[in-house]
């Protein structure tokens, strides 16, 4: 210890200030707790500065664009739709600064202390926060270990000034003529869609079947319709093998069914998974277990092995999601309160912000019968909705998952147009136990896109009124 480095107690330590982080702090604060929390870089993690938020700007710009361009059906016509993409990079940065300047208000309001610094674990009761300048001791009776994840860099395609990661392709301050994105996931397909929504040619190498896994092939599909209709080349079950780099572009090699293919481009973006920030924290100090992955071991009240620490977000098992790790930040921050609080992954949902957008909440049908549970399914399309045609956006359906012995409403799946509000309804139709006869009957105003849930109820207990059984 240095010399005048006297500890500082607190009741709560939090580790990074993301989604996850900042939620759990703010919590722990309005129950009681004295709350310290600790971030090395920026407010409100990766997810408002380089991540949810900067890509949303993106996509959303990107549409308006395409919507100038090309809204000829509706008697809109614009010549000459031009971009200044240094503009839109400013209305990016402005949403940025707005979201984590209200983050670090929100922190002040509620009383928590905030630490610039990296953090150390010292022992299962003591930390280390260290800058370029000093280090301090903090003495805490709990923890919360929140420090997200950052991208997976392939051997092959070391980051550089044209092999970029996910914060790098939101940072660029022009236009490419021509992207390969290495990665059919989700961040993959949401830049990859931006950047051709904005006229630029790309190219999609995903290693799999098909693009975003884990999400049914009828929503998937219409994401492909939509990219090739814009220009984009999916190429799956590509084995992606290098790049070279020089001063005005790239060239990607990959293969696809043992021939080798080579592909020219401006950039490359490489957006094949994140791995977690766990590897330098000193958790070996504390105690503190993991999988060979780094992935930190939890409980259903995220609790550690080490009974005083817990571990919330992207370094825990499950989903890599902003909403999973503000969840599990509030149950352990009640759990640390004494409250009994625990983590039920069943209603959180999982959103793509493509074009049209994916949604899913619960059970698929295909999980369902996986977990033994007797299941039906009922669709209904954006086609057959008033106000999907009014905006001119029919592509899509919302599925509804129940169980056969009493309707219960076990999982939704959503592709469509504003996909990522409309899941919440279903998402609160599982949490409260609702079954199809509860949505039917629940009056939805005319003419939403709401009413596709309410119809899809309808067509599950067999009485639609709006398409023909």
């Amino acid at each position: 210890m240095v010399v005048g480095d006297f500890p500082i107690e607190t009741d709560t330590i939090v580790i990074g200030s993301g989604p996850g982080g900042y939620v759990a702090a703010i919590r722990a604060a309005q129950l009681g707790q004295k709350v310290t929390i600790v971030e090395k870089a920026t407010l409100g993690g990766v997810c408002l500065n380089v991540g949810c938020i900067p890509s949303k700007a993106l996509i959303s710009a990107g549409h308006r664009y395409e919507n100038a361009k090309h809204s000829e059906s509706m008697g809109i016509i614009a010549e000459n739709v031009k971009v200044d993409f240094s503009k839109v990079q400013e209305f990016k940065a402005g949403v940025v600064k707005k979201l984590t300047g209200g983050v670090e208000g929100l922190l002040k309001g509620n009383k928590v202390d905030i630490v610039s610094g990296e953090a150390y674990f010292v022992d299962a009761n003591t930390l280390r926060v260290m800058d370029e300048n000093s280090a301090q001791t903090y003495t805490f009776k709990h923890a919360i270990i929140a420090t997200g994840s950052r991208p997976i860099e392939l051997p092959v395609f070391k980051y550089g000034k044209r092999v970029l990661d996910s914060t790098g392709a939101l940072a660029l301050q022009e236009i490419p003529k021509k992207i390969v994105v290495i990665g059919g996931g989700v961040i993959g397909i949401e830049l990859g869609g931006a950047y051709a929504s904005f006229g630029s040619e790309v190219t999609i190498l995903e290693g799999a079947d098909d693009i975003l896994v884990g999400f049914e092939k009828q929503m998937t599909s219409l994401v492909k319709r939509k990219l090739k209709k814009k220009g984009a080349e999916i190429v799956t079950k590509a084995l992606a093998k290098g790049v070279e780099e020089n001063e005005n572009g790239v060239t990607v090699k990959y293969e696809v069914k043992g021939e080798e293919i080579s592909v020219e481009a401006d950039y490359v973006f490489v957006m094949v998974g994140r791995r977690p920030n766990t590897d330098e924290l000193g958790l070996e100090q504390a105690g503190i277990k993991m999988t060979d992955r780094g992935i930190i071991e939890i409980d259903k009240q995220c609790r550690t092995n080490v009974s005083n620490v817990f571990a919330i977000g992207d370094i825990v098992q499950g989903p890599q999601l902003a909403h999973k790790a503000s969840y599990e930040g509030k149950i352990a921050a009640e759990v640390i309160s004494g409250h009994h609080s625990e983590i039920d992954y069943l209603g959180i949902p999982a959103v793509v912000f493509s074009d049209p957008e994916l949604a899913s909440v619960g059970y698929t049908e295909s999980q369902a019968k996986e977990e033994g549970i007797e299941a039906t399914t009922a669709k209904f399309p954006f086609a057959a909705n008033g106000r999907a045609l009014a905006l001119d956006a029919t592509d899509g359906f919302v599925k509804l998952v129940t169980r056969k012995e009493d309707g219960l409403i076990i999982g939704a799946q959503i592709a469509g147009a504003n996909a990522s509000d409309m899941i919440a309804e279903l998402g609160l139709a599982i949490e409260s136990g609702m079954t199809a006869e509860d949505l039917a009957m629940t009056i939805h105003a005319h003419p939403t896109l709401g009413e596709i849930s309410m119809e899809a109820a309808e067509v599950a207990l067999g009485t639609p009124i709006h398409i023909v059984k």
